[in-house]
């Protein structure tokens, strides 16, 4: 185990699991060196079914150059229909080839148009449309661009094995593959990869401190954004004059702006409904997602003490929680069914050990909410210490609109089988919906998260 990089260590992930030095290099010179394709579970009819019972048009489209969004919003405006009726399982980025599903309600395949950078395969219909629920998870192929030391793969794999708890790491299916497990920390672009600031900003939401979420959105300029942002940031902090900041304040910032006209709106200085206003003109799943960084930076904080701890990922000890696997998901993903817990005591230690040794369980922290239970044990001496030095208490959940949450738990053990290619240094894995691929990458690379994409 190893300190991790500077900026992983501010959103949580504190450590790399592997001691050798990474191979170098960076991720998605070429749209072409990083691909993914989804893996669902979702079912269509023929595409001549009847529309009444199947209105919804299913097709898997190839992006290059396109993020999901852009590319709904395209597809939309092509058909003439309202955005609305475009639907997707999970969102993509455009530097990228991804490969995904998408419903169209009232679409027919001749209307679907042609699209620079897409290659569309019409799969047929279904009578309702896509949800998040129909993604299990994500195959990933990754070149590394120049690694300076593409040997030390081998010696990191077989760390990754070691701490997934797998004896020989070569798995059943190939003997090309070799099964590795990683911590399953919530990725730096959970946070901002190139400005990590969004679990600032749900933390000080959790803390009804709603002047320093929207500061913290607004301000905290850093190196790495253009000299003009970071002295538009800069000026918000020092003035805290809205309408001029709005001046200063770049075009393409649109959500920062969204904030700063709610704000110049106001006479006099703003209080604290006036600040959770003004949050409140971003977009419903950007609140959302300020609330989730601040879980998942937690929950980082929680995996880097359990590693530092020396507590097992692949095994449960005395007060852990586990959740089991999901029994329908595609063959060969472990999907954690987190609706399906269990607290362990010590009675329970061996059997549950032999289902996690299995693929069959697997142990748990918490994305802390108004419901969460925690841990008994030294796993819940760290989740509560975690909390403790956060300031902050499961009630605290228990916020207006889009900002609350219930919580639930997550898999602490990512496992996949990964295939290892040298020439050049290609990683291909499958992760299951949630999981990050910069999670496993990190590992080999040891880069500057920016450098990973």
């Amino acid at each position: 185990m190893r300190s991790g990089h500077p900026t992983e260590q501010a959103v949580g992930m504190e450590y790399y699991v592997s001691d050798a030095d990474g191979v170098g290099g960076r991720l998605r010179e070429d749209d072409a060196d990083f691909r993914v394709r989804e893996l669902e579970r979702f079912d269509t009819e023929p595409v001549d079914a009847p529309t009444d019972a199947y209105p919804h048009l299913v097709f898997r489209a190839t992006l290059r150059g396109w993020d999901t969004n852009d590319f709904a919003a395209r597809v939309s405006d092509a058909l003439g229909i309202s955005r609305e009726r475009v639907n997707w399982a999970g969102t993509k980025d455009k530097y990228a080839v991804t490969t995904q599903l998408f419903s169209v309600y009232g679409a027919d395949p001749d209307e679907l148009p042609e699209i620079d950078g897409v290659e569309i395969e019409v799969l047929g219909r279904a009578g309702r449309n896509l949800e998040f629920g129909d993604l299990a998870g994500n195959e990933f192929e990754l070149v590394v661009t120049e690694p300076e030391r593409p040997d030390n793969a081998a010696a990191i794999t077989d760390a990754l094995c070691e701490f997934g708890g797998l004896e020989t790491g070569r798995s059943d299916s190939s003997e090309d593959v070799t099964s590795i497990g990683v911590p399953n920390f919530f990725g730096q672009q959970r946070f901002g990869s190139r400005r990590p600031v969004t679990h600032k900003v749900g933390l000080a939401i959790a803390r009804d401190d709603w002047e320093g979420a929207v500061m913290a959105y607004l301000g905290e300029p850093t190196d790495a954004e253009p000299k003009g942002t970071q002295e538009a940031r800069a000026f918000v902090e020092e003035t805290r004059d809205w309408q001029a900041a709005l001046e200063r304040m770049p075009h393409r910032l649109r959500y920062e702006r969204s904030m700063l006209h709610a704000l110049a709106e106001h006479d006099g200085e703003p209080g604290p409904d006036q600040y959770r206003e003004a949050l409140e003109r971003v977009p419903s799943n950007l609140q959302r997602l300020f609330v989730h960084a601040a879980q998942s930076y937690a929950f980082n904080l929680m995996l880097s003490e359990r590693l530092e701890r020396g507590l097992p990922f692949d095994r449960p000890v005395e007060g852990d929680v586990v959740c089991f696997s999901d029994t329908d998901a595609p063959d060969g993903l472990a999907l954690p069914d987190t609706d399906r817990l269990q607290r362990v005591d010590a009675r329970r230690v061996d059997s549950v050990t032999r289902h996690c040794e299995r693929g069959r369980a697997f142990v748990t922290a918490p994305l802390v909410g108004t419901e969460t239970e925690l841990a008994d044990g030294e796993q819940g001496e760290i989740e509560r210490a975690v909390l403790e030095e956060l300031g902050l208490e499961p009630a605290d959940f228990d916020l207006p609109g889009e900002f609350g949450s219930t919580g639930t738990r997550r898999a602490i053990l990512l496992r996949t089988d990964l295939s290892l290619d040298r020439d050049p240094l290609r990683l291909a894995f499958a992760l299951p919906k949630g999981s990050y691929a910069t999670v496993v990458s990190r590992e080999f690379l040891k880069v500057d998260p920016i450098d990973l994409g």
